[in-house]
């Protein structure tokens, strides 16, 4: 997957913390101790050590890549799913029945691919853990 820097965006990295995107080198989330303000090492150009964000690294690197206007149109998207999915898991099952019998809308099958495009994906291309990104 190929991911392009927004240079010079503020991405906001929890508690009040920001930093510049084309400054971060590196994003590690935290496995021991991780809990709420702990969950990601980001890795700062001129700094020895790296600052602690109470945000995950995905949501941290979405901010970095995506513009603005992306995002809230995403958010959008997801938000008029949930109320899909919602209205059509309130249908009686005789409206059910009468969609899918003749309205040929089969309910079952769109609630299912709503609630798939809501759920995360696990990410398969993930490349493998970086040993030694500062090398």
């Amino acid at each position: 997957m190929s991911m392009e820097i927004k240079p010079g965006r503020m991405v906001y990295l929890g508690f009040g913390k920001y930093w510049r995107s084309d400054e971060i080198t590196g994003l590690n989330p935290i496995e021991e101790g991780r809990g709420p303000g702990r969950r990601t090492e980001v890795f700062v150009g001129g700094r020895p050590d790296p600052m602690i964000a109470s945000r995950t690294e995905r949501t941290i690197l979405t901010d970095m890549v995506t513009a603005p206007e992306e995002i809230v149109r995403m958010e959008e998207a997801r938000t008029l799913a949930t109320d899909l999915v919602d209205a059509l898991s309130d249908l009686s099952p005789l409206l059910r029945r009468v969609l899918t019998t003749e309205g040929r809308f089969d309910v079952d099958r769109w609630e299912e691919r709503l609630k798939a495009f809501l759920t995360p994906q696990p990410d398969d291309d993930r490349p493998s853990p970086q040993t030694d990104i500062f090398a």
